[in-house]
């Protein structure tokens, strides 16, 4: 499936005592706070008045070949050459991504601008499955523009939608309780490597999922060297 989530227009910010002077026919300053960017630029621009943009279009879509050495490039930028180190590595390393959980967001240009996968994991020996979220990334120069928030809302939504019970992350909870994950249900679950235990984060798709769930952490997605097999056959 294509999925494509519908492009954020790019919003400005404007006082309200100025939109009467910029939309002298009615319009009220909370309206004209929420007009295209390019709408108010050339209206303030006649009049000597500068406006800022807030936000930038994007389009959220399933991430294709095209996109993978943008997406290297993009995560190298945004985490640093550390990144490879970190333990949910080793859950993704030689593996691919869970089948439709990988998406690309795109700029007006077609430029990739964020970036998020899910990888398939089990629960423990013998546990269940799981999906494990990361990296999300968003290009530096464009952080706070809604696209890291759009990315995880559209990844939640179509994990949801594939049947998935649960996705685990390591990552910044103040940030991901937005998204309803916390610590609750990881107590008794662990990365394969040092990580930190507030860090540690679910969020239950399927009430229950988590139950009993116990263990280390273990990969059980798809191998990249079966798929270029079969690519190849």
């Amino acid at each position: 499936m294509n999925a494509i989530a519908t492009p954020y227009p790019g919003f400005a910010t404007l006082s309200a005592d100025l939109a009467p002077h910029l939309f002298p026919t009615g319009d009220k300053g909370s309206a004209a706070a929420h007009a295209p960017f390019d709408v108010l630029r050339a209206a303030a621009g006649s009049r000597g008045v500068s406006v800022e943009r807030v936000a930038s279009p994007f389009a959220i879509e399933d991430e294709t070949a095209g996109d993978v050495l943008a997406r290297e490039a993009l995560l190298d930028r945004a985490m640093g050459p550390g990144r490879k180190r970190k333990s949910s590595e080793k859950l993704r390393r030689g593996r691919l991504p869970s089948a439709g959980l990988a998406f690309a967001a795109h700029d007006i240009d077609g430029n990739l601008v964020g970036t998020v996968r899910l990888w398939d994991v089990t629960l423990g020996d013998g546990g269940s499955r799981a999906l494990l979220l990361g990296p999300l990334a968003v290009d530096p120069s464009i952080k706070s523009s809604g696209i890291g928030s759009a990315l995880m809302r559209h990844a939640i939504g179509e994990a949801a939608r594939l049947g998935h019970g649960a996705i685990l992350l390591v990552g910044d909870a103040p940030y991901y309780a937005r998204f309803g994950f916390s610590a609750d249900r990881t107590g008794a679950l662990a990365m394969p490597g040092p990580f930190e235990r507030h860090r540690f984060l679910a969020l239950e798709l399927v009430e229950g999922a988590l139950d009993n769930a116990r263990g280390v952490l273990k990969p059980a997605g798809r191998l990249q060297r079966a798929q270029a097999m079969a690519s190849a056959a």
